[in-house]
């Protein structure tokens, strides 16, 4: 079906908006938690698939992970526009002056950040089928059983990829993650005294 859409044809998109245009718009509407963001989040990813459908690679992995790491990373980006422009209009409505300011909490978003970068790391070096497993069931929100269909492989292996996944996780990122927190919280408490 991807061939059909790199030739042009309508059918083929519109036959893979069939099989997977359900599971993408429950991806999507889980992380938007709003049906008409889902919607154009749903939209934009397959209108990414068919104006360049040489961007999925079929050697690294299936069509349906591909597409539903896409349809995520829209999603996110979609919650964190939002996000964004929600914090700067209550910024600016208290007092125009306080929209450029940081405000506060600026050094906990730029932990998070710090944070949600390691996380990328340490995910990019797992094994591909520990990150396809992990990346399905906490970002696309599929049972086990679900990613075993997915992929081809038994309940079992999804169980020992997703524990080898996390137990790797939890040695590459060691306690840098706990280290932050405990440095933002000690801040806190400093803060607070003054």
């Amino acid at each position: 079906m991807v061939e059909g859409v790199a030739g042009g044809s309508a059918s083929a998109l519109a036959a893979l908006y069939d099989r997977w245009g359900v599971r993408a718009y429950s991806l999507a509407r889980r992380v938007c938690a709003d049906e008409g963001l889902a919607e154009d989040v749903v939209q934009e990813a397959f209108v990414t698939v068919w104006r360049d459908p040489g961007r999925f690679d079929a050697a690294r992995g299936d069509f349906g992970a591909w597409l539903l790491t896409l349809v995520h990373h829209k999603a996110v980006d979609v919650v964190r526009r939002q996000s964004a422009a929600r914090r700067r209009e209550e910024r600016t409505e208290g007092d125009p002056a306080l929209g450029s300011s940081a405000g506060p909490g600026a050094d906990l978003a730029a932990l998070d950040a710090v944070a949600a970068g390691q996380v990328r790391d340490a995910l990019a070096r797992l094994s591909g089928p520990q990150r396809q497993a992990l990346a399905l069931m906490y970002y696309g929100g599929y049972t086990q059983r679900q990613v075993a269909a997915m992929t081809g492989v038994a309940v079992g292996t999804v169980k020992s990829r997703v524990f080898s996944g996390l137990h790797r996780l939890r040695d590459l990122l060691g306690s840098s993650l706990d280290d932050r927190a405990d440095d933002a919280m000690s801040d806190d408490d400093v803060r607070g005294s003054w």
